[in-house]
């Protein structure tokens, strides 16, 4: 007995470490089958989407394919949440193709920095870091980045050629030169828009098949919930056929993929240093190329996989840890950096899929990824068939729905001025992606800043004036507090004494104590007095610990009031009770 006691006491470290021994020893064969269909649907998805999402990265085809595998292995083994899938997504290949300049060897090492900076951050429990990205610069950016991504691939449904990247003139040249539309590709995109946009229609409007039902029921209810499912799978499968057709046919008016390299990538370190034409880019230079984005990269990659982890979280009633995402999610980009991928993150469709499909563990990722690496050693061929306006559809349809529309009129009614930072974030994102999340977190910042700074102050008349701060009070605080207790001790005819009600605050600090030491003494020289009432344990220690000269409290605002009517005319010191007689009343 005390062996095994012995024995089990580094489980729960072990197991918060090594979240797959939660669920290992546990695992059933009915949990087997749920994760290998919720695998296989989920693989379906990922491969036409890591294609699409690699021209939103602006790399070549095939990296989208090396980023969508090790996020799934890695994952199983560290993740806390049984839905999310690690991989390539629209939003994280925007920021690459904001910050890599279309070069394969800058995404990779971006990778491999982001994955050793969540590392860090999860082993300094940073994870707190998040919580001051409010969520209107989160809509903000996700709004503009939906706008911005399908626009992007307006060019690949039209069938236009050399269309710059950045947005405004982007639409310059996209309607500059709309004339030069290939019918083509225009109808083969639209028709792939209208298949996936039918098929989701029909997911979500599809009832839940009961068990008492016939058999030829279920079946079409799995046969229809399968091709809503797998719908990215089912329309390119149908557009690379007609593609083949028109090829086999010896005319082609459809802009193929073209060759994608078959098989797997080489297993080896990134390279810190890039050749050029005019010599050698070294580790330094092209870490300074990147600039904030080794901080915006890390940062977003961990906020997109821990929103999408709390969301279905919540639904399925279990908790998830930040600090092991960012463990998690560093492991995942640091290893996958040594296959060619570039920086990964939670994907929010694919886990839907995920949840749906039934996944009972984290297991489900070991059969995406060996489907992402099948479809890499014996597939590559087939995908030079794949007509480039078929994946545009797919992120159009795919990104589409991270536009929130109606956050506008929620904040209108909720609170105004939170739309501030969400119209920075919104507006700044269509010139540089960088610069809108950055103002948008400042402006969120001052915002915070200056509720801390200006906060919410009660006075209530009487014979002595009663103050009631709204919350705790901090260094930029003490000037207003300061103001208002002067402003209406002085100007009231004729001044009276002050009790300041302290039951919000929680906590002080220096440059609020000396601020008040200096309010006591200018109230002083005016005959008046500073009493306070209702103060924590915390508060009281602390000015206790200062020696406040004058310094009165009461455990209650009844006895404060009581104590200071007894002189309705002046409010003198002497109608409060001391400082020594105030340490025999409990705190």
């Amino acid at each position: 007995g005390s062996r095994e006691r012995g024995q089990s006491c580094p489980c729960p470290e072990v197991r918060t470490r090594l979240p797959v021994l939660r669920w290992l020893p546990r695992y059933s064969l009915a949990w087997l089958q749920l994760d290998l269909i919720a695998g296989l649907t989920v693989g379906l998805t990922v491969v036409p989407q890591a294609l699409a999402y690699a021209e939103v990265a602006g790399l070549p085809l095939q990296y989208g394919l090396y980023s969508s595998f090790m996020g799934c292995f890695v994952y199983c083994f560290l993740g806390t949440a049984k839905d999310v899938t690690l991989g390539p997504t629209a939003i994280m290949s925007l920021l690459v193709s904001s910050y890599t300049f279309h070069e394969p060897v800058y995404a990779i090492l971006l990778a491999f920095l982001s994955g050793c900076i969540q590392l860090a951050m999860g082993l300094l429990h940073l994870g707190f870091l998040l919580d001051f990205i409010s969520c209107p610069v989160i809509k903000g950016f996700t709004s503009a980045a939906s706008i911005t991504i399908s626009f992007n691939q307006i060019k690949n449904i039209l069938g236009l050629q050399g269309i710059p990247r950045q947005f405004f003139l982007q639409v310059y040249e996209t309607l500059r030169r709309i004339r030069e539309t290939r019918a083509g590709d225009a109808i083969l995109g639209l028709a792939c828009l209208a298949a996936l946009a039918g098929l989701r229609a029909m997911k979500s409007r599809l009832p839940q098949a009961a068990c008492v039902e016939p058999l030829a029921a279920r079946v079409s209810y799995l046969i229809v919930w399968t091709s809503a499912t797998a719908r990215n799978a089912l329309v390119v499968l149908f557009a690379g056929l007609v593609a083949y057709s028109f090829q086999v046919m010896g005319s082609q008016p459809l802009t193929l993929t073209g060759s994608i390299p078959r098989g797997l990538p080489a297993f080896q370190l990134p390279r810190f240093s890039m050749a050029a034409p005019n010599g050698t880019i070294p580790f330094r230079s092209m870490v300074e190329d990147m600039g904030v984005g080794l901080a915006v990269v890390p940062l977003m990659g961990l906020l997109e996989t821990v929103a999408i982890a709390k969301a279905f979280a919540s639904q399925n009633n279990y908790r998830i840890d930040p600090n092991q995402e960012l463990l998690a999610m560093g492991f995942a980009n640091i290893l996958g950096s040594f296959v060619s991928s570039y920086p990964i993150t939670g994907s929010f469709g694919r886990t839907a899929v995920n949840a749906q499909s039934g996944v009972c563990t984290p297991a489900g990722g070991l059969v995406t990824g060996t489907l992402v690496l099948l479809s890499l050693a014996y597939l590559t061929s087939l995908f030079y068939y794949i007509p480039k306006a078929a994946l545009a559809a797919v992120i159009i349809s795919a990104v589409v729905p991270l536009f929130d529309a109606g956050i506008f009129r929620t904040l209108w009614r909720v609170k105004r001025l939170d739309l501030v930072p969400l119209c920075v974030t919104f507006l700044l994102c269509f010139w540089e992606v960088q610069y809108g999340i950055v103002a948008g977190v400042l402006v969120s910042g001052i915002l915070l800043l200056y509720s801390i700074a200006r906060p919410p102050i009660k006075v209530l008349e009487g014979d002595v004036l009663l103050l009631q701060p709204g919350s705790s009070l901090h260094f930029p605080a003490i000037e207003c507090l300061r103001d208002t207790v002067c402003s209406h001790a002085l100007a009231a005819s004729p001044p009276r004494s002050i009790i300041l009600d302290c039951r919000h605050i929680s906590s002080i600090d220096y440059t609020v104590v000396v601020g008040l030491a200096e309010l006591l003494q200018e109230l002083r020289k005016h005959g008046l007095s500073l009493a306070f009432c209702s103060l924590q344990d915390p508060v009281l220690q602390v000015l206790l610990s200062a020696d406040l000269e004058g310094f009165q409290h009461f455990p209650s605002r009844e006895e404060a009031e009581r104590c200071g009517g007894a002189d309705p005319g002046g409010g003198r010191a002497a109608s409060f009770t001391s400082t020594s007689e105030s340490l025999l009343l409990p705190a």
